[in-house]
């Protein structure tokens, strides 16, 4: 059996990963210190532990973020690989090192809602960022991971279930008033990443069943300028044939496909999914005229 090995980094890739990397864990570290901390709100993870830790005990949470991540580096080494580790330890040092060198600079606001909503915002940006160029700038992810194998649990639902608690710890240590501030900052985290991930330029898969399917094709092919793949298919009730038009848009092409179905068939079955990533076929758009 042949064994394929993994290609190298390009030198180009290999410097796009570590601009975006650097500029995710600067962002990381300024939304803690410039915005977070400063107003005793946390996030969840490795970070809002290390946010707590770091006020009971005085020391600076640069170094509770370096050193709770350690073990989480070898655990990713291991399960995930080289890459992924290196671009993870990479990315917690520039944090670390932000996080010390911004601890001297006051915070930019003493409103807390608003340090919530911005350190929100900068920070799910940042960790995006790092997580679309192969790191992690938290460890959580990755037992989360780990335990998805042995329980019947997402991992999604593991990490909410290691951040209600360590949330609600902040209720003890800061105040009720400041965990729900850290509630809405690690919202508009949450949110973010996934943004910052997946782009703004979200693709949507779609699917028509129509008697006029191929004047709907042809309607798509030369006024939206996307390619179409014909599927046949069967009616269960009826008994007939079916002819299935199914094609991927992007989110601003959606409403002027919808508009393309309804002006030619009223009556057509449309569905619409969202995808996250598209590769290889024709998804590039044709010129259109």
């Amino acid at each position: 059996m042949v064994q394929t090995q993994h290609s190298r980094l390009t030198k180009v890739e290999f410097t796009r990963r570590a601009v975006f990397i650097t500029i995710g864990a600067i962002l990381m570290a300024v939304a803690l210190e410039i915005f977070l901390v400063p107003n005793n709100i946390i996030d969840g993870g490795i970070t809002g532990i290390s946010i707590i830790l770091g006020h009971l005990s005085g020391v600076p949470i640069g170094v509770f973020l370096f050193l709770l991540n350690l073990p989480f580096l070898f655990i990713g080494y291991k399960q995930i690989g080289k890459t992924f580790a290196v671009s993870t330890l990479y990315g917690v040092l520039i944090m670390s090192i932000g996080t010390f060198l911004l601890h001297p600079v006051p915070a930019f606001t003493d409103d807390t809602f608003l340090a919530a909503i911005f350190g929100g915002v900068i920070l799910g940006i940042g960790v995006g960022l790092v997580i679309r160029s192969g790191g992690s700038l938290d460890g959580t992810e990755i037992v989360a991971i780990l335990i998805n194998k042995k329980i019947p649990f997402s991992v999604g639902e593991i990490v909410m279930f290691f951040n209600f608690f360590i949330l609600g710890s902040a209720g003890f240590v800061f105040g009720w008033d400041r965990a729900m501030y850290s509630l809405v900052a690690y919202y508009l985290a949450f949110k973010l990443i996934d943004i910052t991930i997946e782009g703004f330029d979200e693709s949507k898969s779609v699917w028509i069943i129509s008697e006029d399917s191929e004047a709907i094709g042809d309607a798509i092919m030369s006024r939206l300028g996307r390619g179409v793949t014909y599927l046949h298919g069967e009616g269960a009730f009826s008994g007939g044939s079916k002819k299935v038009i199914f094609c991927v848009v992007t989110r601003l092409e959606e409403a002027k496909l919808k508009s393309i179905v309804q002006e030619i068939d009223e009556s057509a079955f449309l569905a619409v999914g969202n995808i996250h990533d598209v590769k290889g076929g024709r998804f590039k758009k044709r010129d259109i005229h």
